[in-house]
């Protein structure tokens, strides 16, 4: 075989980045799948799923995530000053459409506890990310947010959870986002 043979013609698009091809564009990066939770100064928790997640330093420790602006959770979190980051293990689907939609109780009749920081911790999840607030920063319609971590909680073994081509996985063909759960919805 010679390099030549094992090229793949390019095909190429150019568009301008509207929002759905955004989303087309976006959705070629595989990304984990997290849930941010967090609990509001009047005692309830909030959460909400996430894929704009990233270890940003390792000295100090710091991650980011994005919010959008038009979430219901993310200002409560943000008011409490802190947060955990719940990293999905590639069976909780379940817990994705709970925390992905904007509808229903997301909280309600889960089996969830109230870490050491402060923070909602989702069961089963790979692991946790425990931080407070360092720093925001609007960007477009979302807030970047930095968190300097405070702990970390190894919990599972299992395979991520992944998003791609707005669907679960990166096998042919990708698991389809529960309806009520995807781009059309607001995270944060």
């Amino acid at each position: 075989m010679t390099a030549e043979s094992l090229s793949v013609p390019e095909t190429r698009e150019e568009t301008a980045p509207t929002p759905p091809r955004m989303r087309r564009a976006m959705g070629t990066f595989a990304s984990g799948v997290t849930v941010v939770t967090g609990i509001g100064r009047d005692g309830d928790p909030a959460g909400f799923a996430c894929q704009s997640f990233a270890s940003v330093s390792l000295e100090p420790a710091l991650v980011l995530f994005c919010a959008d602006h038009r979430g219901r959770a993310w200002p409560r979190i943000r008011e409490s000053g802190r947060f955990a980051v719940n990293i999905l293990a590639e069976e909780q689907s379940d817990l994705c459409g709970r925390f992905g939609s904007s509808r229903g109780r997301k909280f309600e009749g889960l089996d969830w506890k109230v870490s050491r920081w402060g923070t909602p911790s989702l069961p089963g999840v790979l692991t946790r990310v425990h931080a407070e607030v360092y720093d925001v920063r609007g960007a477009g319609d979302h807030e970047v947010v930095v968190g300097r971590v405070l702990a970390l909680e190894t919990v599972g073994e299992q395979r991520p959870m992944l998003f791609f081509r707005g669907g679960f996985g990166v096998g042919s063909p990708a698991a389809e986002a529960p309806d009520p759960w995807g781009w059309g919805d607001h995270w944060g």
